[in-house]
C-alpha cells in the first residue's frame, strides 16, 4: 500500500535539511527505493531530485548521474507529475551534469556535445531563458582551449539573466576568474571589488572570488592588498559549502609564491584528502597543479622544509613537488588527448616554472609586536613585527588524520568566529577601553585585523598596569582574531601570554579552562602540542587539587553551592579532556591516538555525568573515530551509537546526521546492512 504523499514529503523534506555526506545519501537512496516500489508517483521526481542534491553535494558526482538520467527520463514519460519545483530543479540539475561530464576525461567529446544539445534543445522546448547554455558553453571552450572561447564569453556576458542564471555571486565571480587567467587582471580586480561591496553571498562565495583576488594583487605587485584577500578569503572558505578544490588551490599557489614555506605546508597538510581523490578528475587535477605551482615556487630553497600529508608517500617538500608533478602529468595527457589540444600539458609546464613573487607575502600582523612598550613596537598589519614566542612554524595540519567534520568541530568547539574567548570583561575593566572600544567596533564591522591590533595593543597597556587578568583576557581576545585571520603562530604565543597573565593574576583554574580549550587547534597547527598539553595537564592539577581542598559546608544552601562548584569543576576538567584528546588525535601518532582515545572517552563519561549532553555526544563520537581508525570496530560502534544518541537527545539533527555517517559507514563495512539500515531509519524521526 502506498504511503499518503504528505508523508513521503515530509520524510524527504528531513533529509533534505541533514548535512550532506553518507547518511543523507542512503537516507535518500532508501526513498527512492521506497518510492519506486510502492508509490506515490506524484513524488517520485522530488526524491530522485533529492538525491541528486545529496549525491552532488557530498562529492560524489559521478554517482549522481545516474538518478539524473532516471529524472530526465521520468519528465518524459510523465511531465504531468512534476509540480513547479520538481521542474526547476530538473533543468538546474541539468547545468551540474553537463560542467560535470567535461571533468572527466574518459567521458569522449561528442557526448559531451551531444549532452549540451540536448540541454539547448529541451531548455527551448521549456521556454526557459538561454543564459545557462551559454554559460555551459563558454565553460566547455575554456575547457578545451578552444579558439572561440573568448567569442563564446562574449556571448555569454552579453545574454540576458533568467531563472536558470549562475547566482548573483556566482556570476561575476566565474566573469574574473576568466579575466584573470586570460590576462586582464586590473579588470578582474574591479569587477571583484565592485561584488564584494555589493555584500552578497551563497555557498562559494566570496571564497572563490577573494582568492581570485589575493593571487591578482600579488601579480600587481600589491602584497599587503595580497594578504588582506588572502585572510578574508581563509575566513570565507571555513563558511564555504563543498569541497571548494580550486579556492584551497589557489591558496596554496599564493602561498608557495609569496614565499610562506610553512604556512603552504600546513594549507597542503589540511587537505591532503584532495591530492589523492577530490570530487572529479578535473578537479583532482587542478589541485594537483596548484601543489606543484606552489611548492615549485620554494625550490630549491625549501627543498628539505619536513611534509607530512596523510597517506601521501612524501616527506619533504621537494619529495611533494615530484609526486604531485608525477600524478598530474597522466592525467593531464588523458584531458588533453579527449580535448585535442595542448591546455593542460600547458598549464603543468607553467606551473612547473613558477618563481617567487617580486614582492614577498608578509601575513604577519605583528600582533605580538604590538603587545611591547610602545617605543618598541615596529608597526601594523604587514609590518616587521616580531613572532618571537610565538612557536616554530607547524607541519601540523587541522585535524591530522581525522575527518573533515572532525577538524570543523575542533575549531566551533574551541568558540565562535568573532565571538571571543567566554569569561572576559566586556569593558575590559582597567585594560585600555578606548582599544577596547576601537576592538569592538571593529569586529561589529568585519575589521577583524583592527580588531585583533586593538585587544592587542589593550593588553599591553593592561599588562604595564600590573593588571594581570585584565591583560590575559585582552590577550585571548587578540588570539582568538589571529585565528580567525589564518594566523596560528601568532594565536599559538598570544594564547601562551593569556593563560600566564590570568594564573599569575590570580583567576580560578576554572576561569581559565575556556581560554586553554580555544587554544588548543593552534597550538596543534604551529607546532607547539608538548607546551601546550604541560599547560592543560598543570590546569587539570590545579582543578583537582581545589576539589581535594573543598571541606564539607554547612546548611542546605552551602551544601548547594558547595554541589554547584563541583559540577563546575568536573565540567572543566572534561573540557580540557575533551580539548587535549583533539590535540592529541590531530598529531597522527599511535601513542598519541591511544592517549586521545582515553582522554575523550573519560570527557565523555564525566559529560554525561554532569548533564551535558551534546558535549557528552561530541566526546563519544571523537572517541568512536579514533576507535575505528585503530581497527577497535565494535569499540567504536558503541562509541558512535552512543553519539548518535546523544544528539538524538539534545535534538541535534544536524549533527547527529554527521555522527550516524561514520557509523553507518562502519556497519556497512563491517557486514552489518540490516543494523545500518535501523540507523538510517531512525534520522527520519
Amino acid at each position: 500500500m502506498s504511503r499518503p504523499l504528505d508523508e513521503v514529503n515530509r520524510e524527504l523534506g528531513r533529509i533534505g535539511q541533514m548535512p550532506y555526506g553518507l547518511a543523507r545519501t542512503q537516507a535518500a537512496e532508501r526513498q527512492v527505493r521506497l518510492v519506486e516500489a510502492e508509490g506515490p508517483d506524484t513524488a517520485r521526481a522530488y526524491a530522485l531530485s533529492v538525491l541528486v542534491d545529496s549525491m552532488f553535494w557530498a562529492g560524489e558526482v559521478e554517482k549522481s548521474f545516474l538518478p539524473f538520467t532516471l529524472l530526465v527520463r521520468w519528465w518524459d514519460e510523465r511531465p504531468e507529475l512534476f509540480d513547479d519545483v520538481d521542474r526547476h530543479a530538473l533543468f538546474w540539475y541539468f547545468k551540474w551534469m553537463v560542467g560535470d561530464l567535461t571533468e572527466y576525461p574518459t567521458v569522449p567529446v561528442a557526448q559531451v556535445e551531444a549532452t549540451l544539445a540536448d540541454m539547448e534543445r529541451r531548455y527551448a522546448l521549456a521556454g526557459n531563458g538561454r543564459d545557462a547554455v551559454a554559460h555551459a558553453r563558454f565553460t566547455w571552450a575554456v575547457e578545451r582551449g578552444a579558439d572561440d572561447a573568448e567569442r563564446l564569453y562574449q556571448e555569454w556576458v552579453a545574454t540576458p539573466r533568467d531563472d536558470f542564471s549562475q547566482c548573483v555571486v556566482c556570476d561575476p565571480g566565474d566573469r574574473a576568474a576568466y579575466l584573470r587567467t586570460s590576462g586582464r587582471v586590473d579588470e578582474a580586480v574591479r569587477l571583484i571589488e565592485q561584488t564584494l561591496a555589493t555584500g552578497e553571498t551563497c555557498a562559494s562565495e566570496p571564497a572563490d572570488m577573494l582568492s581570485h583576488l589575493a593571487l591578482a594583487h600579488l601579480d600587481q605587485g600589491r602584497p599587503q592588498d595580497a594578504a588582506r584577500a588572502h585572510r578574508r578569503a581563509v575566513a570565507a572558505l571555513a563558511d564555504a559549502k563543498g569541497e571548494m578544490t580550486g579556492a584551497r588551490g589557489r591558496r596554496i599557489v599564493l602561498l608557495g609564491r609569496g614565499g610562506q614555506v610553512a604556512r603552504l605546508v600546513r594549507a597542503v597538510e589540511e587537505d591532503a584528502r584532495l591530492l589523492l581523490a577530490a570530487g572529479t578528475p578535473g578537479a583532482r587535477l587542478d589541485f594537483l597543479v596548484d601543489v606543484v605551482d606552489g611548492t615549485a615556487a620554494l625550490l630549491p630553497e625549501h627543498a628539505e622544509h619536513p611534509v607530512r600529508a596523510g597517506d601521501v608517500p612524501v616527506s619533504t617538500l621537494a619529495e611533494l613537488h615530484a609526486w604531485a608533478v608525477a600524478e598530474a602529468e597522466p592525467l593531464t595527457a588523458a584531458f588533453d588527448a579527449r580535448n585535442a589540444s595542448t591546455r593542460h600539458a600547458d598549464q603543468l609546464a607553467e606551473a612547473r616554472a613558477a618563481r617567487p613573487a617580486a614582492s614577498p607575502l608578509d601575513l604577519d600582523l605583528g600582533l605580538l609586536d604590538a603587545t611591547r612598550p610602545p617605543a618598541d613596537r615596529r608597526g601594523g598589519p604587514g609590518g616587521a613585527g616580531s613572532t618571537a614566542g610565538a612557536g616554530a612554524g607547524g607541519g601540523v595540519a587541522d585535524g591530522g588524520g581525522l575527518t573533515g567534520a572532525e577538524a570543523a568541530d575542533v575549531t566551533t568547539r574551541a568558540g565562535a568566529a568573532g565571538g571571543g574567548v567566554p569569561g572576559g570583561d566586556a569593558d575590559g575593566g582597567g585594560a585600555d577601553r578606548d582599544d577596547l572600544a576601537l576592538a569592538e567596533t571593529a569586529l561589529a564591522e568585519g575589521r577583524t585585523e583592527d580588531a585583533a591590533l586593538a585587544y592587542a595593543r589593550a593588553a599591553a597597556t593592561a599588562q604595564d598596569a600590573g593588571l594581570l587578568v585584565d591583560a590575559g583576557y585582552a590577550y585571548a581576545e587578540a588570539a582568538r582574531c589571529a585565528q580567525v585571520l589564518d594566523d596560528d603562530d601568532a594565536a599559538d604565543g598570544l594564547y601562551a601570554r593569556a593563560v600566564a597573565r590570568l594564573r599569575a593574576g590570580g583567576s580560578e583554574p576554572g576561569d581559565v579552562v575556556p581560554v586553554v580549550v580555544a587554544w588548543a587547534p593552534s597550538a596543534a597547527r604551529s607546532g607547539r602540542a608538548p607546551a601546550f598539553l604541560d599547560v592543560a595537564d598543570a590546569l587539570a592539577a590545579a582543578l583537582a587539587d581545589d576539589a581535594t581542598a573543598d571541606t564539607d559546608p554547612a546548611g542546605p544552601e552551602g551544601q548547594a553551592l558547595a554541589e554547584r562548584l563541583r559540577v563546575e569543576r568536573r565540567r572543566a576538567a572534561a573540557d580540557l579532556d575533551d580539548a587535549t584528546a583533539r590535540l592529541l588525535a590531530s598529531l597522527g601518532e599511535d601513542d598519541a591516538t591511544d592517549e586521545a582515545v582515553t582522554r575523550a572517552a573519560r570527557a565523555a563519561e564525566t559529560y554525561a555525568g554532569v548533564g551535558a549532553v551534546p558535549d557528552a555526544a561530541h566526546a563519544f563520537w571523537l572517541a568512536g573515530r579514533l576507535l575505528d581508525g585503530r581497527g577497535r570496530t565494535e569499540d567504536a560502534a558503541w562509541h558512535l551509537e552512543s553519539a548518535v544518541e546523544g544528539f538524538t537527545v539534545a535534538r541535534d539533527r544536524h549533527t547527529r546526521a554527521q555522527a550516524a555517517d561514520d557509523l553507518v559507514a562502519l556497519l556497512r563495512r563491517t557486514g552489518q546492512d540490516a543494523r545500518a539500515e535501523e540507523v538510517l531509519s531512525s534520522l527520519g524521526r
